[in-house]
């Protein structure tokens, strides 16, 4: 609390005013402070609402995307093991088809030697078995039967051999058929439609995160504006409060001069009622008269009862 009794009433004016002006001018300093906070933080939260907006459609993509990405690996995992079923079908058939290029020539091999079918050869051994056996021919003529009986032999037991392969060729021939007639006839056009599926999932997940990083390029600078607008109003709130104190201190200051500026009035006051008392009571006596207001100033000081 300031000392006032030392202090004249020229001075106490002189007080009072230069604090009025200094606690004008404190309390527009203030005000132009609160508005400048205002105004930034307008524009921080619409930078906020924006990031946020940003933010949450950012993370909307990324669910979409990562779901076209399970479903592109997901059909990428089909086309794999329709390739593998391919490959095995490829293989199996290669396989097919050199056995049955082995068993042609093993075949042909055998038709070489037995020069016949079996049915033919079949007759001819048996018209020279019969000669050998029953007919009544000459001992070279029966050493000669004897010898081409060995030899229809051999190109018997060559076309029997024969016809076993080739049964054999033919089976493996009917298996290969039957295995590419199966559910993996049209495999090769089933993994095109699949990687034509597969190709647009993953276009379509490309082009999102394209679009999230050029979102979160933007969501990043909205923060970075909202981190820049804290650096500029912290100074701001910084000079807030101490402002206020000062205003504060200032008024409880100014009261004071106040309070004895009306105390020093009151004194005035009092000594120049007291002099129109005197002046009236004077007049009173002398003239035995006076005004109204005369008469409520007697009264008041109880000079004068009715």
């Amino acid at each position: 609390m300031t000392d006032t009794s030392s202090i004249s009433e020229k001075e106490l004016k002189l007080k009072v005013n230069e604090l009025r002006t200094q606690i004008t001018h404190d309390e527009r300093e203030l005000r132009s402070l609160f508005n400048e906070l205002r105004l930034h933080r307008t524009n921080m939260t619409e930078l906020k609402e924006k990031r946020d907006a940003l933010n949450a459609q950012v993370k909307e993509m990324v669910t979409k995307a990562r779901e076209l990405k399970e479903k592109r690996d997901e059909v990428n995992a089909e086309i794999a093991e329709l390739k593998n079923i391919k490959n095995a079908k490829i293989t199996a058939s290669q396989q097919a088809s050199d056995e049955i290029t082995k068993m042609k020539a093993e075949r042909d091999a055998l038709n070489q030697v037995s020069r016949g079918t079996v049915d033919i050869i079949s007759k001819a051994y048996t018209a020279e078995l019969d000669t050998f056996f029953n007919a009544d021919v000459p001992l070279q003529h029966e050493i000669d039967i004897f010898g081409r009986l060995l030899q229809l032999e051999e190109r018997l037991r060559a076309a029997m051999k024969a016809d076993e392969v080739h049964r054999k060729i033919q089976r493996t021939y009917d298996a290969t058929v039957s295995q590419h007639a199966g559910p993996g006839e049209n495999i090769g056009s089933t993994i095109k439609e699949l990687a034509e599926m597969s190709q647009q999932y993953h276009v379509e997940m490309v082009d999102l995160y394209k679009k999230v990083d050029e979102m979160r390029k933007d969501a990043d600078l909205c923060h970075a504006q909202i981190k820049d607008k804290y650096g500029v109003t912290e100074p701001i709130r910084a000079k807030i409060d101490p402002l206020k104190l000062r205003i504060s201190q200032l008024r409880d200051e100014l009261n004071g001069y106040l309070e004895k500026l009306n105390d020093i009035q009151l004194i005035k006051d009092e000594k120049k009622q007291q002099e129109q008392r005197i002046v009236a009571k004077e007049k009173l006596e002398k003239t035995g008269k006076m005004s109204l207001q005369d008469l409520k100033l007697l009264m008041e000081s109880g000079d004068l009862e009715l």
